[in-house]
């Protein structure tokens, strides 16, 4: 019996590069282009690449002709999320997708690429094509504006929070107890947290206690600690927030909501640096820095008497005022763009940013949750986008409803501008009718036209 004879994969055709007139005359025009272009056949094998995709990559002409587009570019996502085949296997189009490839030297290169399937004259499939844009220059100057304007964990281009972040080595150099004041979400926490970082007792604890968070009771032995038998359900000693502090800070946030009692507790500790847990025979040293927050007009609570005169002065050392968020809008786009890249990572996300609607109704919002309001709007509109940029209906729908500006602009999209709604508009601008038409997107014919029909023309 004869033997069988081997069975041989079949080959794959060989490589052609297009050389007819049409194909030179359209390299010729891909060449006039700022952005790389290439195509490939449905075999992925590169068969026009410009002078651009050149300069991008290192790679010329003649090294990539017939090569395979992963070999040239190198990309992570060119075996698991490779935008040309997956523009031919869905039939849309890729568009503005983040990647990182490998120039000719190694280097990582961030690029944005656009993907779509190749047809020819009859419809028919025949590979892909591609172009990509160098973003290099957008994440170096990204990365200048964030290091310029950041401070530890702080960010801000507004004048008056640069001018606390000039004095903060300052302050974070002494001793003094530190008041910060400001809104709540303002960030009172993360100012904390930068003045501990660059204090002299750096390496030490920064130990945070919320005055508001808890009762009387429970206040006392969480701040002052606790001995065996002090109280009911005490079965064991248990350390304060001082004890846990010793050598570092201690940081007392809405200080205004400490009850009196415990009010002259905390005065004997920073004027004597002695405290004394529940049930302990005798005082013990504080060893601790203190910093402290409120939101709250302690001045008007002196006077009401629901908290201390003497407390009061021997915490106002050093008042750091932190100005809420609708007094610094020049930090909202910053702001956004690193909650958002931050959000991306965490729930592996790649959504470029938002719709021109969308960012606008995030600019003009009065925040009165300051940065944590919009940290959540941000971590939300996120969690719910599962395209590449977040539009209007990603909003929360409590946000949207929000009595402010930019529900006059949801409500004219609508053909509803209310009355109330437009003069709101008119007298936060100072009556300035072009700002308002400029706020609304319409006209200043179409605002004519609205004020006349509420009666609003003076």
């Amino acid at each position: 019996m004869s033997r069988p004879s081997k069975i041989e994969a079949p080959e794959e055709p060989a490589f052609k590069a297009p050389l007819n007139g049409s194909s030179a005359h359209l390299l010729t025009i891909l060449n006039s282009v700022a952005d790389g272009v290439f195509t490939v056949d449905e075999h992925m094998r590169i068969t026009t690449y410009n002078r651009a995709a050149e300069e991008i990559t290192g790679f010329s002409y003649e090294e990539a002709i017939g090569k395979r587009c992963y070999d040239i570019f190198r990309a992570g996502v060119c075996f698991s999320g490779c935008p040309v085949k997956e523009a031919q296997e869905t039939g849309q189009p890729v568009i503005n997708r983040e990647v990182d490839i490998l120039s000719k030297d190694g280097a990582k290169l961030p690029i944005s690429v656009s993907a779509s399937v190749l047809r020819d004259q009859e419809g028919n499939p025949i590979g892909g094509v591609e172009t990509f844009r160098d973003q290099s220059l957008i994440h170096a100057l990204r990365r200048e504006i964030e290091e310029k304007y950041t401070f530890g964990d702080l960010v801000s281009r507004n004048p008056a929070m640069r001018r606390l972040f000039d004095i903060l080595p300052d302050v974070a150099a002494s001793e003094a107890t530190v008041l910060l004041r400001g809104d709540s979400g303002t960030g009172k926490e993360l100012f904390a947290k930068a003045i501990h970082d660059l204090s002299p007792r750096k390496e030490g604890p920064l130990v945070v206690v919320n005055c508001g968070a808890l009762p009387e009771p429970l206040l006392e032995a969480e701040i002052f600690g606790a001995r065996r038998g002090a109280y009911t359900g005490a079965t064991e000693n248990r350390p304060g927030r001082l004890e846990m502090a010793r050598g570092g800070t201690l940081f007392l946030d809405e200080i205004g909501d400490l009850p009196l009692p415990l009010q002259v507790k905390l005065l004997r500790v920073l004027e004597n640096q002695e405290y004394q847990p529940l049930g302990a025979p005798s005082p013990m040293k504080a060893d601790v820095r203190f910093l402290a927050a409120t939101n709250c007009g302690l001045e008007q609570m002196v006077e009401e008497g629901t908290f201390r005169r003497d407390l009061y002065f021997r915490i106002n050392v050093v008042a750091l005022q932190i100005p809420p968020l609708r007094e610094r809008r020049e930090d909202i786009p910053l702001l956004i763009d690193i909650f958002l890249d931050r959000f991306n990572r965490t729930y592996a996300k790649k959504i470029r940013g938002f719709t021109a609607e969308a960012l606008q109704v995030l600019l003009n919002h009065d925040y009165p949750g300051n940065i944590r309001e919009l940290l959540n709007i941000i971590e939300q509109t996120v969690i719910l986008c599962r395209s590449g940029e977040i539009g209007m209906e990603h909003l929360p729908a409590g946000f949207l409803a929000a009595k402010n500006p930019e529900e006059s602009l949801t409500r004219h999209k609508k053909g509803k501008v209310s009355r109330e709604a437009l003069g709101d508009l008119l007298e936060r601008h100072g009556g300035n009718r072009t700002r308002v038409a400029q706020e609304l997107g319409v006209d200043r014919t179409t605002l004519w036209r609205w004020m006349k029909r509420f009666d609003l023309l003076s």
